[in-house]
C-alpha cells in the first residue's frame, strides 16, 4: 500500500500552517511557541488548562512551558490560578488581552480555502484525517486531546451534559473544547 503521497501532502500542509503561525506570532511580537500556547489555552477545557496538559499537548519540556508562561503572564495575556478544589493544581486562563491576541479573524484565509472544497469532500477529508490521527495517536500511545463531546465519557442530557469519567456537569462551552482525558 502506497502512503508516501499522503504523508508528503500532510507534511507540506503542516509546514505551511506552521509558517503562517510563525508569521502571526512575529506580528504579535511573540516567539511561535508562545503563540501556540495562547491558541491551545483558547481551546482547552477545565481538565486541560494546566501546565502539565499544555506540555503534553505541544510536546514541550517543563522548562519551556514554565518560561513561556512566565513571559505571557508578564505581558498580561495569561493568568495562573490555584484550583479551588485542589490547591496543588495550577489552572491557566487567557486574560481578555490574551484572548484578543488569538481572535478567530486570523483564520480567514484557511476558512476560505477549506470552503472552496465541496461540502461532501470537506466532510470526507475531515473524517479520514480524524481516523488517521486517531490511529497514529493510538499506535504511539499519545493522548488524543479530542473535543469533549466526541469522547466516550461524554453524556448529553436534555438540559445539561456530564463527564462520565469525573461525574461533573459540563457546560455547552466545555463540551466544545479539547480535553486531556478524551477517549
Amino acid at each position: 500500500m502506497k502512503t508516501q503521497g499522503l504523508h508528503d501532502l500532510l507534511a507540506c500542509l503542516s509546514r505551511v500552517l506552521q509558517s503562517e503561525q510563525r508569521r502571526l506570532a512575529v506580528a504579535a511580537g511573540l516567539p511561535a511557541v508562545q503563540w501556540t500556547i495562547l491558541h491551545y489555552l483558547r481551546q482547552a477545557n477545565r481538565y486541560s488548562n494546566t501546565p502539565l496538559a499544555l506540555g503534553e499537548y505541544l510536546g514541550l519540556t517543563k522548562g519551556t512551558v514554565s518560561q513561556s508562561l512566565k513571559r505571557l503572564e508578564e505581558r498580561g495575556w495569561v493568568r495562573r490560578q490555584a484550583d479551588p478544589r485542589d490547591g496543588r493544581v495550577v489552572r491557566l486562563t487567557l486574560t481578555r488581552t490574551g484572548l484578543a491576541q488569538v481572535d478567530d479573524n486570523i483564520d480567514v484565509e484557511w476558512r476560505n480555502a477549506a470552503a472552496s472544497l465541496p461540502t461532501a469532500q470537506r466532510v470526507a477529508a475531515e473524517a479520514a484525517l480524524k481516523q488517521l490521527l486517531g490511529e497514529w495517536q493510538h499506535s504511539r500511545g499519545y493522548r488524543s486531546f479530542g473535543v469533549c463531546n466526541s469522547c466516550r465519557h461524554f453524556f448529553s442530557g436534555t438540559d445539561s451534559h456530564t463527564c462520565g469519567l469525573t461525574g461533573e456537569a459540563l457546560s455547552a462551552d466545555d463540551s466544545l473544547r479539547i480535553c486531556r482525558e478524551h477517549a
